[in-house]
């Protein structure tokens, strides 16, 4: 979802990107009106057979543009995909995500259209984006889920006491977002973020650049507290230029994080919880 408009620029990086060794991206039909899985599409195609694509479902947009409405209904979950299908020049998915949810959704209705989509071979599998505690943890149970993507970095470990436990018994991956917390880890000045207060956000940020230096950079430092978390299979990291993406690729070479540096992270602020949706 950070990529420009620019097919051009956007072929340049996301090439980059596969050259350096990154084979896994992640789009959604959300994202700019599907904008996003066009250009996406158009840049990997020559590639597809190599790489592992993934995108989501569940936003309809209004037929005006105006904004979208939360649907998860088997109807349109099967409508949908043909769309995304189309825009990313393929004619498979390799894990299709549903975008949301809440405990009051048709879930059983959704996971049919999951199930039918893999066997008529347009998804090879399917999982979940979503925060609430409530539909992962029903998702986990009911279904065949592969994957859950949540929010999770130093400044959110919420997931920490309310999914991950579960999520690496069922064998489902966690795929980590915002890991950088939206840059204020790393180099946006410090601000109040979720519970937190503008200090103590100075606080984590000021941790993370205690323990980087030549070696592992305050980026790959960010990262490597939550990766180091056994139930994260992968962090989904945002790059719009080649800088974000030499500093997010650095990662996979610099040295993991010493038990005595991670549980300094840890112990940096209070852990948080969820308070809804448990």
């Amino acid at each position: 979802m950070s990529l420009s408009e620019n097919d051009a620029d956007n072929n340049r990086l996301l090439h980059a990107a596969i050259e350096k060794g990154i084979n896994f991206f992640d789009t959604a039909d959300l994202y700019g009106q599907g904008r996003n899985e066009i250009t996406v599409g158009k840049a990997l195609k020559e590639k597809r057979k190599d790489l592992v694509i993934a995108t989501k479902v569940g936003n309809q947009w209004k037929p005006d543009g105006s904004g979208w409405i939360w649907n998860p209904r088997k109807e349109y979950i099967l409508s949908a995909v043909n769309d995304s299908l189309q825009r990313l020049q393929t004619d498979y998915i390799d894990l299709y995500q549903l975008h949301g949810g809440t405990i009051e959704d048709t879930i059983d209705e959704s996971i049919e259209a999951f199930n039918l989509l893999q066997q008529q071979g347009k998804i090879r599998f399917y999982g979940i984006s979503s925060i609430r505690p409530n539909v992962i943890r029903s998702y986990a149970y009911r279904s065949a889920i592969c994957s859950a993507m949540m929010q999770y970095s130093l400044l959110d470990r919420r997931p920490e006491e309310s999914c991950f436990d579960l999520l690496a018994d069922k064998n489902i991956g966690v795929l980590a977002r915002g890991s950088l917390a939206g840059g204020l880890l790393v180099n946006k000045p410090a601000k109040a973020y979720l519970n937190y207060t503008e200090e103590a956000v100075k606080k984590a940020a000021a941790a993370i650049s205690s323990l980087s230096g030549n070696k592992r950079g305050k980026t790959q430092t960010a990262l490597q507290f939550v990766l180091q978390q056994p139930a994260v299979t992968s962090a989904i990291v945002g790059i719009r230029t080649m800088e974000q993406l030499d500093e997010a690729i650095k990662t996979i070479e610099s040295p993991p994080l010493k038990q005595e540096e991670l549980v300094n992270l840890q112990d940096t602020i209070p852990k948080n919880y969820y308070k809804e949706h448990r």
